[in-house]
């Protein structure tokens, strides 16, 4: 996988998947433009690759579109910043489901289109990788929001698919299942809560970002350059028990 001379915006990239993504390409020679909220996380990456900054918070649409015309111009673009709240249904609060949508499902629609426009402007062949969940095919209690976040999100990924392909742009999802990140340690850190879920992974374990990075870094590629509409599981073969 050849990265020289590419450039590739990554959101969410301070912490978990998203830093772990920028940290690999950055390494393997591409030019990655790092977006997140927290100037503090874009510091410490910045000390560790070499990155062009970008803080915003995707939650907020009027601050984001400009944010990203900043960034322009890229070549290729994974959708990673996410969020959660863990609340029963019942108890889910109208505001916070709505935040959860705005972070994990509108923000890449609206940088999605941003990104595309200048692509088809432009005539490139570009990529892009939305970091969707295992969550978005199977309930998980405690999660109403991002459950449906992550399932509206592949849904959004087999259209973009679809429209964008003629024009050789291509898109695809990874759909992890329980990754230590600091979220996943949120959610995850109750043994009587991850035992089962472990127990019912053939490969016995939850996911590091690293791995996680990898198939991102394998879906933007040439290598990957028929596959489109994609959800791709990451899971240790939870999808299949």
């Amino acid at each position: 996988m050849d990265w020289r001379g590419k450039r590739v915006l990554v959101t969410g990239a301070g912490k978990g998947i998203g830093r772990a993504t920028a940290v690999m390409l950055a390494r393997r020679g591409t030019k990655v433009v790092a977006m997140t909220r927290s100037k503090e996380d874009l510091k410490t990456l910045a000390a560790e690759i070499d990155c062009e900054p970008v803080c915003a918070d995707v939650a907020d649409s009027d601050a984001l579109r400009p944010a990203v015309l900043s960034a322009l111009p890229v070549d290729m673009l994974v959708n990673c910043a996410g969020t959660t709240v863990l609340s029963s249904f019942i108890d889910t609060d109208p505001e916070e489901f709505d935040r959860v949508f705005a972070v994990n499902t509108k923000a890449p629609v609206i940088i999605g289109q941003i990104v595309v426009r200048d692509w088809l402007r432009r005539g490139v062949v570009g990529a892009i990788v939305n970091v969707s969940s295992d969550a978005a095919r199977r309930a998980v209690a405690d999660h109403t929001a991002y459950c449906a976040s992550k399932a509206a999100l592949d849904a959004i990924t087999r259209v973009m698919a679809l429209e964008l392909g003629p024009s050789g742009i291509r898109v695809n999802s990874v759909n992890p299942t329980v990754t230590m990140t600091p979220m996943g340690v949120l959610a995850w850190s109750d043994p009587a809560k991850a035992d089962p879920v472990k127990a019912r992974i053939p490969l016995g374990r939850f996911l590091d970002p690293d791995e996680i990075a990898e198939a991102i870094l394998f879906l933007l590629s040439d290598e990957a350059s028929m596959i489109n509409g994609v959800s791709l599981a990451v899971d240790g073969g939870l999808a299949i028990t």
